[in-house]
């Protein structure tokens, strides 16, 4: 399983009403359980203009599928390579 960052460009994100948050984040987990593929939703932030959402998945096509029909925007999939935080500072 890989994690992946999905960018998505949606106007006026930042405003959505907390009944519309709840509706989306409702699809989201309805197609997962319909795609009968391993697939774990793990969150996602809302800004003003984008959502970014982070899968796990077996892949980028698995992702895609779960947008397609969602029919969430999809502006990009990334595959995370690396996750740094404060710790990683320290020395080995």
């Amino acid at each position: 399983m890989k994690k992946f960052v999905v960018e998505r460009n949606l106007p006026g994100a930042g405003d959505l009403s907390p009944a519309e948050l709840q509706a989306i984040s409702q699809t989201s987990c309805e197609v997962i359980g319909e795609i009968g593929k391993p697939y774990h939703w793990v969150q996602s932030f809302i800004t003003n203009d984008k959502i970014y959402c982070v899968h796990i998945a077996e892949n980028e096509e698995v992702v895609r599928e779960h947008a397609k029909k969602g029919r969430f925007p999809i502006h990009s999939v990334n595959e995370v390579k690396s996750i740094i935080d404060p710790i990683t500072a320290n020395p080995l």
